[in-house]
């Protein structure tokens, strides 16, 4: 519900550490559906495998780090590509701007849970 774009998301299979989901993104006349194997090694790491939908590959990993001075650093790294060029071509910058967007709602969602 905090996810730009994000219309529905299913938990398709859990596992002792972890799940796969299907993610249903939707904007305008644009709509797919992104199935992906997500890996929990808590607390540290989220490790997201892509398994099929519109791309050739989705690579993302959460980080995360306890502070010493409090609050917890967290990196994000995503890497992607769309299996058609041509639909690369004309939804590359749309595409690299949702997930800034996603990461940015994920940042706000937690501060409206735990505080800033």
């Amino acid at each position: 519900e905090c996810l730009p774009w994000c219309l529905d998301a299913r938990i398709r299979e859990t596992r002792e550490n972890g799940f796969d989901v299907d993610l249903i993104i939707g904007f305008k006349i644009f709509r797919e559906t992104f199935t992906s194997r997500v890996n929990l090694d808590r607390p540290h790491h989220i490790h997201v495998d892509y398994i099929r939908g519109p791309l050739k590959y989705l690579r993302n990993d959460w980080y995360f780090e306890n502070r010493s001075e409090g609050g917890t650093m967290i990196q994000s790294h995503v890497d992607f590509a769309f299996k058609n060029p041509i639909f690369e071509k004309l939804m590359g910058g749309f595409f690299e701007d949702a997930v800034s967007r996603m990461i940015s709602a994920f940042a706000t969602r937690a501060d409206d849970v735990l505080g800033p």
